[in-house]
């Protein structure tokens, strides 16, 4: 095993914009990820909840890129049905397992809320069809485990860099004040906060708070989540002043959302099964790692996007969790 626990925190990188599967269906797997390789991605976002670990994991192995293992950074997140300790571990071996791959880069605490122990073989890959829903489902709150500290939790989380499975760790959907606490306490500090950030929900606070403590944040759903809003919900990527900066550019929509989230200072995952989507979203700025043709946006146009905030998220936990509401 690598033991990773004395790997200084000064020297933790992560590409700036990283390949969301969310979405990505079984079939179209392999196509997408070797795609995306081919391209010039080199972090994955990944999530037993997605339920296509084990045909990602696939595409990796049978991949064609030649892109080695160690290039790539992958990621992927403990599931709420996993937070008491015993059961962290054997998760996150899952995972390495439905990834075929030895380590985890970096590895989240999906959402900051348990739900009751669901059984799993660690040893099988992929998740069963009657088993999808029980590790995702908290039937309206009624599943939460109560009892579960994050403290507890976390401890086991460290042990798993202790024991070379993970190289960092972090965690997602988590407000100021939860990780406030946290970082009272750890022993290895989260190194990143994955949350829902775009022009409709830019979490300035949240932000500062970040920076004032070294953590890195990772907006998810920078482009305001076409794929899943509800009807009658607003669409980011048809907004009058995102359109008239983007055509002032020559480029995207989605490709101003994303330039205007590197300008703040954090990083992104972004999420398509279409090749000619995967290329533009990799053509900004982000300090040439991979981009051909940057653009740059103004200290005034930067000012437009800001006077857009509405605190609209997308995904909303206080909606799924409405017998036990947490997060109001």
């Amino acid at each position: 095993m690598i033991n990773f626990t004395n790997i200084a925190l000064a020297a933790f990188h992560m590409p700036k914009v990283g390949m969301g599967t969310l979405g990505i269906s079984p079939s179209e797997a392999s196509t997408v990820i070797n795609e995306a390789l081919s391209l010039g991605y080199r972090l994955f976002d990944c999530a037993p909840v997605y339920f296509n670990e084990k045909e990602i994991g696939d595409a990796f192995h049978e991949s064609t890129s030649g892109v080695p293992r160690t290039d790539v950074f992958i990621t992927s997140k403990l599931a709420s049905p996993f937070h008491r300790p015993e059961h962290v571990e054997p998760a996150l071996r899952k995972t390495l397992n439905d990834l075929r791959i030895g380590y985890l880069d970096l590895f989240l605490i999906h959402w900051p809320v348990a739900f009751k122990y669901v059984e799993f073989d660690p040893s099988a890959r992929g998740w069963p069809d009657e088993e999808y829903a029980e590790i995702d489902e908290s039937e309206g709150g009624a599943r939460i485990d109560p009892n579960v500290s994050i403290r507890d939790t976390w401890t086991a989380m460290e042990r798993l860099v202790d024991k070379g499975l993970v190289k960092y760790i972090g965690v997602a959907n988590f407000p100021v004040m939860l990780l406030h606490d946290l970082l009272s306490y750890a022993r290895i500090p989260p190194v990143v906060n994955q949350v829902e950030i775009h022009p409709y929900n830019q979490q300035s606070k949240l932000l500062s708070y970040c920076k004032s403590r070294n953590v890195a944040v990772q907006a998810y759903s920078p482009l305001g989540l076409p794929s899943y809003k509800e009807t009658g919900e607003p669409d980011l990527l048809l907004d009058p002043v995102l359109k008239e900066i983007a055509a002032a550019h020559g480029v995207t929509v989605a490709q101003v959302c994303l330039q205007w989230s590197l300008q703040r200072g954090y990083h992104v995952i972004v999420k398509s099964s279409k090749r000619n989507h995967l290329e533009e979203n990799l053509l900004v700025n982000h300090k040439n790692e991979y981009a051909s043709n940057p653009i740059r946006l103004t200290s005034e146009e930067m000012d437009r996007i800001a006077s857009l905030d509405r605190n609209l998220r997308f995904t909303r936990p206080d909606d799924w969790w409405k017998d036990m509401p947490v997060f109001n």
